[in-house]
């Protein structure tokens, strides 16, 4: 090798590790197996919306500069380098820094645009930001988001320079518990059942052209009793433009990224709709989940200018009577009654808090879940990032999606919260009855944000067709207005179950005016039904908890806690998991129509998951866990 091969060699190995060594996972709590295999030049590199995929496109993900500053600063000085899409909070971040109502997060990073991108339109996509974002290209203000959990973009074309380099900041607020905002589990004094505040971008962050005329986005209805699929598409089209749906085979395993390329049937759009028959149709279950491709195109002059590839399925959720003599009503799916049964998922990372480290992580967790011998999966409080539906949908889960609560039912005064937030947060909870309770004192601003937030998240997710059920409020934590939620609710989406407020404060109205289908009970640690109503579906929304620490696994905090107490070891976790399947069965051949057993994963100081918090213990018995499971679900009449 020549003295000057070796200098260049030298400097590039010098510059390799220098850039290696500006990111590192901070704290020195539990970690995955995944955090080792994150790239910081390309985190998460999968294209993130699995619904609506283009080709072209550029990550953002990776190294940005940040700052905390004051809430009211105009500009920032970098105070480092943070790992976008992982939370300031969080360890894969590496900054591992809290933020309050006080404080504004700055992000900051260049980008170029590619040369063939000339004469299209480029949009900024941002995953998820929690929770107020204002967003900046090239020093300008180009738009403002509020919301925690929906995907928003914005079209920077005209803020973009000609040439060069381009830069793009975002200022962000979060409040999280000491504010009005849709927040779920998230507290500043983490404990008990609450856990560690997130903060900024924890979604990925991408850059795509599209031309003028191009897709919006679409959504799909299927009809199994007539074998139609209704697409609904929204596009930016002139007249004379031609929009065109495809639907493709696709099959079980279906790949967002190797989509197929066999049509089977097309239709014109027109008036933004187009229905299409399904001849031979296959339908989607947790037995056989198929799933058909979508292609759409728009063509202008001919020429094809716009391509999106997505996929949907064949199913249908809808309520039946049994054929008992209580004529009991169940779920069913496809027509056919089918028990639901699955985990409480709280989608939560002991690296990544809300972002799972990698998509190979993400996926875990759903496989898992399946291999348990589960059919369903209660999102709890929060909502995924697409990918995770897009793994639900290809291997064949139910999801219950719970909207994120605005507050709690606590009337403990919270240190960190100001006092009219624990005044308007506070409410009765009535656990088994439709008497009792009480709503929380929701001011008309936090009220009209809920509606804003819950109608955003529907909108962006109701076109995965593993959710089947929408859940608006939880044990009473920021609960109001319920049967005005549930009517909004069902005319968002009409094709899908309400369970209007799981584990109590029911409200009887919500089904004497059609609205609510499902009666939600919960009861720790053993199953049980203590409030049954004919009118509706019955449920137990939340039962189990049973808790185990497994050393070298844990949290780093000084409760470790499961629901009544916890166990020595797995043989007594299983031996009393088996004794509540066989009480379930019981309740489930007296109405019991789904169950929801708490949970997929330990979560800081609790240790009642199935598996441990960083997902390298399964601290139960997989095969005798998933015959025990499915015994349950095959134990409902038919």
């Amino acid at each position: 090798m020549t003295r000057k091969l070796l200098f260049t060699f030298l400097a590039l190995s010098v510059a390799i590790s220098s850039f290696a060594q500006k990111w590192a996972p901070v704290g020195n709590n539990i970690k995955t197996e995944w955090a080792s295999k994150i790239d910081p030049s390309n985190p998460l590199p999968e294209y993130p919306r699995p619904q609506m995929v283009r080709k072209n496109w550029v990550n953002l993900n990776g190294l940005w500069n940040y700052a905390i500053t004051e809430a009211s600063a105009e500009s920032f000085k970098s105070e480092g380098r943070i790992l976008v899409p992982y939370a300031v909070e969080s360890s894969l971040s590496g900054v591992g820094r809290r933020i309050t109502k006080n404080d504004a997060l700055w992000y900051e990073r260049s980008f170029s645009i590619p040369k063939d991108w000339e004469g299209k339109n480029v949009l900024l996509h941002f995953g998820a930001v929690d929770w107020q974002a204002e967003v900046y290209v090239n020093d300008q203000q180009v738009g403002e988001h509020r919301g925690g959990y929906d995907p928003f973009s914005f079209d920077i074309t005209p803020y973009l320079k000609k040439s060069g380099k381009q830069t793009v900041k975002v200022k962000v607020q979060d409040a999280s518990d000491n504010g009005f905002q849709p927040r779920g589990k998230q507290c500043i004094i983490n404990t008990g059942i609450w856990y560690t505040p997130v903060s900024g971008i924890w979604q990925t962050v991408w850059l795509e052209p599209v031309a003028p005329a191009h897709i919006e986005n679409y959504y799909v209805v299927s009809d199994v009793d007539k074998n139609t699929m209704t697409i609904e598409v929204d596009a930016s089209t002139s007249e004379g433009d031609v929009v065109k749906v495809a639907v493709l085979e696709g099959g079980q395993g279906y790949s967002a990224e190797n989509p197929s390329s066999k049509v089977i049937a097309e239709a014109r759009v027109q008036n933004g709709k187009a229905e299409i028959k399904i001849d031979n149709m296959k339908t989607w279950s947790p037995d056989s989940p198929y799933l058909y491709g979508v292609r759409l195109t728009v063509t202008r002059d001919g020429k094809v200018v716009d391509t999106v590839e997505g996929y949907t399925a064949m199913r249908k959720i809808s309520i039946v009577k049994d054929k008992s003599l209580n004529a009991y009503h169940r779920m069913a799916l496809n027509n056919d009654p089918l028990f639901q049964f699955g985990p409480l998922d709280q989608g939560w990372w002991p690296d990544g808090l809300y972002t799972a480290p990698t998509d190979e992580a993400l996926k875990f967790d759903v496989v898992k879940t399946k291999e348990l011998g589960f059919n369903m999966i209660r999102k709890h409080i929060k909502v995924e990032p697409a990918r995770w539906y897009y793994w639900c949908d290809v291997y064949g889960m139910l999801v219950w999606q719970d909207m994120p609560c605005i507050a709690d039912h606590s009337r403990k005064q919270f240190p960190a919260r100001d006092k009219e937030v624990v005044e308007v947060s506070a409410a009765k909870w009535s656990h088994d009855s439709f008497l009792g309770g009480t709503y929380c004192d929701i001011p008309l601003e936090w009220k009209s944000n809920f509606y804003r937030e819950w109608t955003n998240i529907i909108n962006a997710f109701k076109n995965f067709q593993c959710i089947v059920v929408w859940v608006p409020f939880n044990e009473s934590w920021g609960q109001f207005d319920t049967p005005a939620v549930v009517k909004m609710t069902r005319e968002l989406d009409p094709t899908r179950l309400v369970n209007p407020a799981s584990g109590g404060n029911f409200d009887f109205s919500c089904g004497a005016e059609g609205y609510g289908d499902i009666i939600d009970v919960h009861h720790y640690p053993c199953p049980a039904m203590n409030f049954f109503d004919r009118k509706f579906v019955n449920v137990l929304g939340e039962y189990g908890g049973i808790g185990l620490p497994v050393e070298g696994h844990t949290w780093n905090i000084d409760r470790k806690w499961g629901y009544g107490g916890t166990k020595k070891d797995s043989e007594e976790v299983m031996t009393i998991y088996e004794q509540y399947l066989d009480m379930l069965k019981v309740f489930v051949s007296t109405g019991c129509a789904a169950a929801v057993y708490t949970q997929t994963t330990d979560v800081e100081g609790e240790v009642n998951g199935l598996m441990t918090y960083d997902r390298k213990v399964i601290k139960v018995d997989i095969p005798r866990i998933a015959k025990g499971n499915k015994s349950v679900i095959a134990s409902m009449p038919k």
